[in-house]
């Protein structure tokens, strides 16, 4: 009877909300212990704060009606109000109990109260905190929520504050209250800066665009920032710049320009993107001629054509938008039944007009220097530059093309052939009449330091052959000669690698050649034969030029002189190259 007394007693600890499903079992009188549980009882009656009893006892009990375990479960508190195990348990079965009832049930305000009473011991216990929450959020209660979370982060140690935060944003978004969430994400970046990119989502998702731009600017001044979500810094930048020319009126805590001209200095395989990024910026604030200056700046600068063909389709849009948007202004000022009034701006859409069709004829121009930039030793773009000032017909842009070009060419790591441009460069002037001018030309280009023999050597034949062409024999003769002295104490090295090409140019069988055929045309035959021999001596001769030297001797009568050359090369050539003097030095001499 104590017994039972006692267990009636321990009943009215929390009173039961009226009209819940199965709680006029409270008020069951067959509530007595029996069986099992009165030996429980009396142990409990002997030990009343042993914790494994009251499980054992809740264990028996499994079956039993949950008004009888929800009575141990508050006569067990009463005696542990400490034990998380209880506390844990007994509120797991108060919510599984009212899962399925509608959330206006008074059962769960009597839950509410319930999770009140166990924080009041288990505030340093982040499930508690966050299965209350859970609760209150399926009740809809987005404020008590919200406070709730407030006194977990208050109550809960630092170092399980990350439990709680976690839930806590998730709350936020989808709480759809965007003051409150960026509250709270504002709070959570000060314990944790790194995870501004969940922040930078959600307000991209809401438009906040300032705050979103100003807080990924501030990640990326961080050195030590790294992306939570494997972005990499150049992702992370051209998503910045995105943000910021995209919505140009919004941006008002950032200095745009600088930023994207930041990322233009970091990262060169965008900049095509970012400097049409930079112009498409100026023309949302409605600075056209800024905008105009990017473009101009950004293909002027770019060294690669897919940059530059970016840039440039942005641009010829960009002016033919400009052109329609006035177009339509003047149809509708021809509308206007007042349209009698001055216009101040004059006839603007011919300069428009004008200015397209400038920057399109400019194209081919703008194309060649990009590929110049790239590659400034490439020979074949700047043969391709002068033609196309050529077609313009603008004398000083080509004279300007071809200085620039034989500055700028490095014959060590020219792409093509560079004497070809100084031979071009003085042909111009020859087709202009100015031989002087030509002559000055071709003394600078015999002076440069070409990577091969033949590159100078052709520069003085050229030389010569412009000489012959406007009957200049004398000075043609004299380029010549010029061009293959050399010193006794030069020709007799043995290593002529080390030389420069102007010291090494006699070598040059191709000159030599045109040496001895003006000679032979122009001079007489004692200067023939003294370039002849020269040649000889020097060894730059061939088994075909002592053929056609013994040929000539042999029609002007020196038939010794002939078999005597004969003579030399079948001494100075071995097998089988001797085989083509042989064969007409035998002829000749049988004959």
């Amino acid at each position: 009877e104590a017994i039972a007394a006692r267990a009636r007693g321990n009943m009215e600890l929390e009173p039961a909300p009226k009209g819940g499903a199965g709680d006029e079992a409270m008020e069951d009188p067959n509530l007595v212990p029996e069986g099992e549980a009165v030996v429980y009882e009396e142990e409990l009656l002997a030990n009343p704060y042993s914790l494994k009893l009251w499980l054992r006892y809740l264990q028996i009990k499994t079956t039993a009606p949950f008004a009888q375990r929800r009575m141990l479960y508050e006569r067990a508190l009463k005696a542990l109000p400490g034990s998380y195990k209880l506390w844990n348990m007994y509120l797991r079965e108060r919510r599984d109990k009212i899962k399925k009832k509608c959330i206006t049930d008074k059962s769960y305000e009597s839950l509410n109260n319930t999770y009140e009473r166990a924080l009041v011991f288990m505030h340093k216990m982040p499930r508690i905190w966050l299965d209350y929450t859970k609760v209150l959020l399926t009740q809809r209660l987005v404020t008590r929520t919200r406070h709730v979370y407030d006194r977990a982060l208050r109550s809960v140690p630092i170092t399980q504050h990350d439990k709680i935060w976690k839930q806590y944003i998730s709350f936020a978004k989808q709480a759809k209250v965007p003051e409150m969430a960026q509250r709270v994400f504002r709070r959570f970046m000060k314990m944790d800066p790194d995870m501004v990119e969940d922040y930078v989502d959600y307000l991209l998702k809401h438009e906040q665009w300032n705050e979103a731009a100003t807080l990924l600017a501030q990640a990326l001044n961080r050195d030590s920032f790294q992306s939570k979500k494997g972005k990499s810094k150049h992702q992370l930048w051209i998503e910045l710049c995105d943000i910021c020319t995209k919505h140009a009126q919004d941006i008002t805590g950032l200095k745009v320009e600088p930023i994207v001209r930041g990322a233009l200095r970091r990262f060169s395989d965008d900049v095509g993107r970012l400097w049409t990024a930079l112009a498409d910026y100026f023309i949302r604030l409605g600075h056209f001629e800024k905008a105009r200056d990017i473009f101009e700046e950004g293909i002027n600068t770019v060294v690669t054509v897919r940059d530059f063909s970016m840039i440039f389709d942005a641009y010829t849009q960009f002016e033919e938008t400009m052109i329609s948007a006035k177009m339509q202004e003047e149809g509708e000022d021809e509308e206007d039944p007042d349209g009698d009034e001055l216009n101040v701006e004059g006839d603007d859409l011919e300069l428009r007009l004008a200015r397209l069709q400038y920057l399109l004829d400019r194209r081919p121009e703008l194309l060649c220097s990009v590929r110049l930039r790239q590659n400034p030793h490439n020979v074949h773009e700047w043969h391709k530059r002068v033609r196309i000032f050529e077609e313009q017909d603008a004398p000083e842009k080509v004279i300007k093309a071809y200085a620039e070009a034989v500055q700028t060419v490095d014959p060590l790591k020219a792409d093509g052939k560079p004497h070809s441009l100084w031979v071009a460069f003085a042909r111009y002037y020859e087709d202009a009449d100015d031989l002087d001018s030509a002559r000055d030309i071709f003394t600078r280009a015999t002076g440069v330091n070409y990577r091969s023999v033949e590159d100078l050597a052709n520069v003085w034949c050229e030389q010569a052959e412009m000489e012959l062409r406007h009957d200049e024999f004398e000075k043609a003769m004299a380029v010549l000669h010029k061009a293959t002295m050399v010193s006794d104490k030069v020709s007799r090295q043995k290593d002529h690698a080390s030389l420069p090409v102007q010291q090494r140019v006699w070598k040059s069988t191709k000159l030599w050649c045109m040496y001895a055929d003006l000679e032979e045309s122009l001079g007489t035959l004692d200067s023939t034969k003294a370039v002849y021999e020269r040649m000889i001596d020097l060894k730059v001769v061939t088994p075909q030029i002592l053929i056609n030297y013994a040929h000539m001797l042999e029609e002007a009568k020196f038939f010794e002189d002939s078999f005597r050359v004969y003579e030399k090369g079948v001494n100075q050539f071995e097998w089988p190259l001797s085989k083509e003097l042989w064969l007409p030095h035998l002829s000749k001499f049988f004959t």
